[in-house]
């Protein structure tokens, strides 16, 4: 019985994708051979001496000590796309929310309760809470992948011009983009010509801080600025003096901080943009695939720690190998099987960074012999059989 860990509540519609016969899934599970987790941070849990593999409910990993996962041979998976469209939804919203004082002015008609007139008060005020239209503007879409391009098509269809810039686009992703999307040069490009600004990136040390004091020079007076990615992307105390300036017309974060929480001219979202009912099940039935097929057959799909390796479960043996990618290390596995005249018969290899996997399947079923063999090769972390 293979047993799962749930570090957050996540959707019984995902837990139920692993059979009962098979796996005990639950918050009190010990020895777990796999988490699953939402936002729960695991920076400091201590692992399973059985753990196998994480599954982030989400995209971000940033609460999961990725390289100490990769240390220890832990697969770590996420679920990109699976709660795109409603982040892209919270983005459209987050576009009129900062274009128009939607805020302002209900917070404002709350005040009037109880008051008689309320209709002919509203008529006089309302001209407190004029805004702008988006149709005509441009907004630069930074990150053009499963979200940024959905956000980047649904602009279009509101009369927005687009420019979309990231230097990491896949073919899939461009050929899914509206042919009426510009590709800008640079982020330069971005930051210098766009009247909207929307961040679709992931948080690494290249993008921590990309809209600091630096880069909002480079962008228009009165920029509207929408983050709902990470926090660390953007220099709150930065965009707090652009806004006193006016260089920030105004700002949206699904990423409140201390220093960003209550501020005049920021709209500070409570982490929403997955938060949805519909975003919460996609999430937990991809992260439970993907954690089945790995436990089972030890294919692996979504991972952001190892290579995307898979051969369509048969009947045959195979083997799954962890290493460090290094030159002549997918020969001294295979010689391993070769001295012991077993056959490979299908075998798929791939590798991310410095470690890479390779899934063997052979005609006869590796012994205890042949699993220590590979063990002993210099650089090989990590070795699972299925029969």
């Amino acid at each position: 019985m293979l047993k799962v860990k749930l570090m957050n509540k996540i959707a019984k519609v995902g837990t139920d994708v692993l059979s009962s016969t098979r796996y005990e899934v639950g918050d009190k599970v010990e020895g777990e051979d796999a988490v699953m987790v939402r936002s729960a941070a695991l920076h400091e849990m201590p692992f399973s001496p059985n753990l196998r593999a994480i599954a982030r409910c989400g995209a971000g990993v940033n609460n999961i000590p990725v390289d100490k996962c990769t240390d220890s041979g832990i697969v770590v998976f996420n679920t990109p796309g699976a709660n795109a469209n409603a982040v892209k939804e919270l983005a459209i919203a987050a576009l009129v929310l900062a274009s128009r004082d939607v805020i302002g002015g209900v917070k404002w008609v709350e005040t009037l309760a109880g008051q008689a007139d309320v209709a002919k008060t509203v008529e006089k005020g309302k001209s407190a809470f004029v805004g702008h239209e988006l149709a005509g503007k441009t907004l630069g879409v930074v990150g053009l992948g499963a979200i940024g391009g959905m956000v980047a098509n649904a602009a279009i269809s509101l009369g927005m011009n687009v420019m979309g810039y990231d230097p990491y686009i896949t073919a899939k992703a461009a050929w899914s983009l509206a042919p009426s999307v510009r590709q800008a040069s640079d982020y330069a490009d971005i930051f210098k010509h766009c009247d909207y600004i929307t961040l679709h990136v992931p948080a690494t040390p290249q993008t921590k801080n990309m809209i600091c004091e630096k880069t909002l020079a480079q962008m228009k007076n009165g920029v509207r600025i929408l983050n709902l990615a990470r926090a660390d992307l953007v220099n709150a105390e930065d965009v707090k003096k652009g806004l006193e300036s006016g260089k920030v017309a105004s700002y949206i974060t699904d990423f409140p901080t201390e220093e960003t929480a209550g501020v005049k001219g920021i709209i500070a979202i409570p982490h929403l943009g997955a938060s949805t009912i519909e975003s919460e099940d996609h999430c937990a039935i991809m992260a439970a695939q993907q954690l089945d097929e790995f436990l089972t057959c030890g294919n692996i799909r979504n991972s952001v720690n190892f290579p995307t390796v898979g051969i369509p479960m048969s009947e045959k043996p195979r083997v799954c190998i962890m290493n460090k990618n290094v030159p002549n290390m997918l020969s001294q596995i295979t010689s391993v099987f070769s001295s012991q005249n077993i056959n490979i018969e299908n075998l798929a290899n791939g590798s991310k960074g410095e470690v890479a996997y390779t899934i063997v399947e052979t005609n006869a079923e590796a012994d205890a012999a042949i699993v220590e063999k590979l063990k002993n090769i210099e650089g090989v972390f990590g070795v699972r059989t299925f029969a």
